[in-house]
């Protein structure tokens, strides 16, 4: 919608009802959902003496030296691939990126494609129509959690992990500590109740993220937004005056620590989290931690986190299960929890089990017009390579306000799952070989490092093993039609040695092989059993 005058009547006339539209949607939005009060403090004290209780109890108590003992599940290191989902009240404005509710109050051109610009022009002055009034248009009238469930199993993925609450404040469940939360304005559900009990129905291992940590300082702040009034602050959080600055947009230079306050109801929100729902895994945004370079014992929300992961483990731990805990940079000790990089990879193998969370998208993790979507043959090269590196790969979609899944994401997940059903064995429960494998084209590390990474070639092939089989997995085909693993040639430092029972994964066909001393030569079937990654079976001591 764009409401600049124009000289034509008919199209001043739709404006017109547009406009009109628009203003009894804010109406009704304001005049249905009017806060009560945000002091939840007494419920927040009252829910820390529950924490601290659980936490004396142990197991696990709240200090690095306690929680290192903490080990990874086998059925996380067996799953390999997850499904996360962002979708929350961003994708309602649908433009630029899930981050719309923080760049919409940053006045600055071309900032992200100059959101505040395209706000201001599309639905009025941001006093009168802020990101609360987005809400209502969150309205989930086409979810359907059964039928997303069944989409998840179909892709091949072993664990579901949607987002429980953005850095915006909304929480996508029954929150305590909140008015402002699907279950009271929007959908009027509980998403996060819904997707757990039909994930958890197909037999998958169900998640939930936590962003709420950079709520503290996500909404730039003006006396002429309506996030400024403290009425709102439920949603948009306490107006502190680091938030009006002149440039309080740059996060990465103006990051007052969260105080007290805010820690304490983020430790209740989250555990509460534990407590209600069932929850194999949690995931933490960066929020958690306001310098990636600052060590975990130097972080100064490391006392929060200390005791979350302590109540968090100790209550999986009363019903005989070891959850997954999620963290970025190193907000975190190594061994205490499960590290995860956004949008890139690791160069090498890494002890202990790590992570990547990137999405089928390039330019959003949320819904927006123009999703510009990755090729299905890139995200299968990148699960194989993550696979073979010691890691699990946790994909992103994102849902329409509606609960429409689009149909891009839709089709990339089944073709992912095609793939899948082919080659599973090479990648489900397997660990890594003693190399990763080898090839000319190199992993760009670094946070958000994908976009500099360049396809992969027929000279780039990964090994994975299980069950006393390595699996020699080509990322593309070669022209000539033959394979060569030069790190397997004769009398290879790997200790491979090639017999005569060699095949390939999806096809009952021969596989012809030679290996001399300038590697294992691979003759590929003219008629392969799959569009991307090809996957040969060599067992080890044959």
């Amino acid at each position: 919608m764009n409401y600049l005058p124009k000289k034509n009547a008919s199209l001043l006339s739709t404006i017109a009802a547009m406009t009109i539209a628009l203003t009894s949607n804010v109406a009704s939005a304001q005049s249905t959902f009017e806060p009560k009060g945000t002091d939840f403090q007494p419920a927040v004290a009252e829910s820390l003496k529950q924490v601290e209780s659980t936490v004396a109890a142990g197991p696990y108590a709240a200090t690095w030296e306690s929680l290192n003992k903490y080990k990874v599940p086998e059925w996380y290191k067996d799953a390999k691939l997850g499904i996360f989902i962002h979708w929350g009240v961003y994708s309602v404005p649908a433009f630029g990126s899930e981050w719309y509710p923080r760049n919409m109050y940053i006045d600055k051109d071309h900032w992200w494609g100059n959101a505040f610009k395209h706000h201001a022009e599309t639905y009025g002055p941001h006093k009168s129509f802020g990101y609360k009034d987005f809400i209502p248009d969150l309205t989930a009238a086409n979810f359907d959690a059964a039928e997303w469930a069944t989409l998840f199993k179909e892709s091949g993925a072993k664990y579901v992990v949607p987002v429980a609450e953005h850095h915006d404040g909304f929480p996508m469940y029954d929150c305590s500590f909140t008015e402002w939360k699907s279950t009271a304005i929007g959908p009027k559900r509980d998403i996060l109740r819904e997707l757990q009990d039909a994930v958890k129905g197909e037999g998958l291992y169900f998640g939930a993220s936590s962003h709420r940590a950079f709520n503290w300082i996500y909404f730039v702040r003006n006396k002429d937004f309506d996030n400024a009034d403290p009425k709102w602050e439920g949603l948009y959080g306490r107006p502190i005056p680091e938030l009006f600055e002149q440039d309080a947009a740059n996060y990465q230079k103006h990051w007052p620590p969260q105080d007290q306050q805010f820690k304490d109801d983020w430790l209740a929100r989250t555990c509460e989290l534990v407590d209600n729902y069932d929850l194999d895994l949690i995931w933490f945004d960066f929020g958690i931690a306001n310098d990636k370079e600052r060590t975990h014992d130097e972080n100064p929300f490391q006392d929060h986190l200390k005791q979350f992961a302590a109540y968090y483990y100790n209550q999986a731990s009363k019903k005989g299960r070891v959850p997954v805990l999620n963290y970025k940079w190193k907000a975190f000790s190594e061994e205490s929890a499960v590290l995860d990089l956004e949008r890139n990879k690791m160069s090498e193998i890494r002890y202990p089990f790590w992570q990547t969370d990137t999405a089928v998208a390039k330019n959003s993790w949320g819904y927006i017009d123009g999703l510009k979507y990755k090729q299905p043959n890139r995200l299968v090269d990148d699960l194989v390579d993550i696979v073979a590196k010691n890691g699990c790969l946790l994909l992103n979609i994102s849902p329409k306000p509606d609960g429409t899944i689009p149909a891009g994401d839709q089709e990339i997940l089944r073709e992912i799952g095609a793939w899948l059903k082919i080659n599973g064995e090479a990648i489900y429960g397997s660990r890594p070989f003693k190399t990763f494998g080898e090839g000319p084209t190199g992993t760009n590390t670094g946070h958000l490092a994908e976009d500099k990474d360049k396809p992969y070639t027929a000279e780039d092939i990964r090994f994975t093993t299980k069950d006393g089989n390595l699996y020699v997995i080509a990322l593309e085909k070669p022209d000539n039609g033959t394979v060569l693993v030069k790190s397997l040639k004769a009398g290879n430092e790997l200790g491979v040695q090639v017999g005569d029972t060699v095949s390939m994964l999806g096809t009952d066909t021969p596989v012809k092989c030679a290996q001399d001393e300038s590697g294992l030569k691979i003759e590929l079937p003219e008629a392969l059993p799959c569009q991307h990654a090809f996957v040969v079976r060599i067992p080890l001591g044959s």
